[in-house]
C-alpha cells in the first residue's frame, strides 16, 4: 500500500470535508477541524492541483497503485474533487458579494466619488497566478521590511514591524495591523500578511505589531500598547515616508476587537497613560473576523459596542459565516449598531463559508478582500479631502 499516497489524499478529504461543515465541538474535533478546514478552505485549488493531482500523478508513476488500498486512496481523491470544486466556487462568490457590501455601507456610486489619483492604483483583477501557484509566498521584491523596532518598553511585546516601498514615496498614508491569538498568543509578522505587502507595495507605510499578552497583561494593557503604536506611527512613520495625519487601524480576531477599541476612544486619556497628549484617534477601522463583545470576564466597558458614538470614524468589517470562534451573529450585531448610531461609513461583509483566520494566504477569498479595502480606505481619503477646510 503507497502509504504517503494515502495519507496525502485523507488528509486533503478530511480538510474539505470540515471546510464545507465545520465542527464547533467536542473541542478536540473541533480544533482538528480548524485546522484541517482552514487550510483547504483557503487553498482549494493549491489542494486540489498538487496535493492531490501531483500525489496522484506521482503515485501512477512510481508504479504504487497496485493494491487495493492504492486504488481506494485514488477513489477517495476523486470523490473528494466535487467538494473542494464547491470550496472554491463560494471563494469565487465572495467577490460579488463584498462588492455588493461596499455598495450598501457607501452607497451607489462610491467608485465614482473616489479622487482621480486614488482611484488609479485599485486593482480589480484577480491575480490567478499568485493563487494558484504562489499562495503562501506573502513577500515582494518592492517592499523591505524593518523589523523589531522599539514602541515601548515591555521588550519583545513592545515590538513592531514596518513595511515600506523601497523608493519611499512622500505622503503614504499608514495602515497598522494587530494580530489575533485569543489576546495570550500570536505575534507580529504572522496574520494579514498578503494585505500589508500588497499595500506597501502600493505606496503605504505599514505596521504589525506585537503587544502585551494575557495573563500577565489584562484589558486596557493591549489596548495601552495600540495606542502607543498609533502614537509612534505619528512620531516617526514621516521617516519612511509617511503622511503622519492618514492612520487606518486594523486587526484580526482578538486584533480586531483592538482596533475597533482604539478606533472608537480616540485621545482618551484614560487609555493614555504618560502620553496623554498625542494624538491617537484614526482615519478608519478594519475588522477581520474579529471579536466584539467584553473582554474576558470583564464589563461592557470592555466592548467595543459600549463606545460607539454618533463621531465614530468609517469601519469596514468582514467576517465569514462558519466561523467557528467567534459567531456571525455577533459581527452582524456589531455592524448594525454601527449603522444605527454612527453617522460614518459602515461597510460589512459576510463571507459565504468563510472560516476563522480567512487572512493567511492569497486566497480567492482574501484577494477580494484586500481589494475592498484598498478601495474603502480610497474612499475614505477622498471623503477626508473633502472634508478638510
Amino acid at each position: 500500500m503507497p502509504v504517503g499516497y494515502v495519507f496525502t489524499v485523507a488528509c486533503v478529504a478530511v480538510g474539505t470535508l470540515f471546510a464545507l461543515a465545520p465542527v464547533r465541538r467536542p473541542q478536540p474535533l473541533a480544533t482538528v477541524s480548524y485546522y484541517f478546514g482552514l487550510a483547504v478552505n483557503e487553498l482549494p485549488f493549491f489542494a486540489a492541483i498538487w496535493w492531490l493531482g501531483a500525489s496522484t500523478s506521482l503515485a501512477f508513476a512510481q508504479g504504487d497503485i497496485d493494491s487495493a488500498g492504492g486504488w481506494a486512496a485514488v477513489t477517495l481523491a476523486a470523490a473528494t474533487i466535487p467538494g473542494l470544486a464547491v470550496v472554491a466556487r463560494r471563494a469565487l462568490g465572495d467577490r460579488a458579494r463584498i462588492e455588493l457590501a461596499m455598495t450598501e455601507g457607501l452607497g451607489e456610486g462610491w467608485r465614482a466619488a473616489i479622487d482621480a489619483d486614488l482611484a488609479a492604483g485599485l486593482r480589480r483583477r484577480l491575480p490567478l497566478a499568485r493563487v494558484l501557484f504562489l499562495p503562501i509566498l506573502k513577500r515582494r521584491p518592492d517592499v523591505r521590511r524593518v523589523a523589531n523596532l522599539t514602541y515601548g518598553d515591555a521588550g519583545r511585546r513592545n515590538q513592531l514591524d514596518l513595511y515600506h516601498h523601497r523608493t519611499r514615496p512622500a505622503g503614504a498614508p499608514i495602515m497598522i495591523h494587530m494580530h489575533g491569538g485569543h489576546y495570550s498568543g500570536g505575534h507580529k509578522n504572522s496574520q494579514s500578511l498578503p494585505l500589508l505587502y500588497r499595500l506597501a507595495g502600493h505606496g503605504w507605510v505599514c505596521i504589525s505589531a506585537n503587544y502585551r499578552l494575557r495573563p500577565e497583561a489584562q484589558h486596557p494593557d493591549h489596548l495601552i500598547d495600540l495606542k502607543k503604536v498609533i502614537a509612534w506611527a505619528r512620531e516617526h512613520a514621516h521617516e519612511y515616508g509617511a503622511d503622519p495625519t492618514t492612520v487606518f487601524v486594523g486587526g484580526s480576531s482578538a486584533g480586531g476587537h483592538m482596533a475597533a477599541l482604539a478606533a472608537l476612544t480616540p485621545n482618551d486619556p484614560a487609555f493614555q497613560p504618560g502620553f496623554e497628549h498625542a494624538d491617537t484617534s484614526v482615519s478608519a477601522a478594519i475588522c477581520l473576523n474579529a471579536w466584539y463583545r467584553a473582554y474576558f470576564g470583564q464589563g461592557p466597558e470592555s466592548s467595543p459596542e459600549s463606545h460607539i458614538a454618533p463621531d465614530a470614524p468609517p469601519f469596514f468589517l468582514a467576517h465569514g459565516d462558519k466561523d467557528t470562534l467567534v459567531p456571525v451573529a455577533h459581527a452582524r450585531h456589531f455592524a448594525d449598531q454601527l449603522r444605527r448610531i454612527s453617522a460614518a461609513p459602515v461597510v460589512y461583509a459576510e463571507l459565504k463559508g468563510g472560516h476563522h483566520a480567512f487572512d493567511l494566504y492569497h486566497s480567492l477569498r482574501f484577494e477580494a478582500v484586500i481589494d475592498a479595502i484598498e478601495a474603502f480606505a480610497a474612499r475614505v481619503r477622498s471623503r477626508e479631502r473633502t472634508l478638510q477646510p
